[in-house]
């Protein structure tokens, strides 16, 4: 019971967010949806990138972009015992009506 509670603590923990609005992003109406989405991988305990993820952003530069580490990123880290690490990036805009 005891290595579950921590094992549930370690993920829960893990999973981390953040998000990021450009341009005018916030004051734009419209409906969401994803523009894109890329994965960094970086090895060494998050100290080294493996190459640089790059997000295709639109051209208006208006958009949020979500950094986060997800359960898939977390399981990753966990089975390389911290040797290689994911975080997830994605670009959201809004369609214009």
């Amino acid at each position: 019971m005891k290595y579950l509670l921590i094992l549930l603590t370690t993920f829960l923990i893990s999973c981390t967010i953040s998000k990021t609005q450009v341009g005018g992003y916030k004051e734009e109406i419209g409906e969401e949806y994803q523009y894109s989405k890329v994965r960094q991988i970086f090895i060494f305990w998050g100290i080294v990138p493996l190459g640089r993820a790059s997000a295709a952003t639109p051209a208006d530069g208006s958009c949020e972009v979500i950094t986060k580490r997800n359960i898939g990123d977390v399981l990753i880290s966990t089975l390389t015992a911290g040797i290689v690490t994911t975080y997830t990036i994605k670009v959201k805009d809004k369609r214009q009506e």
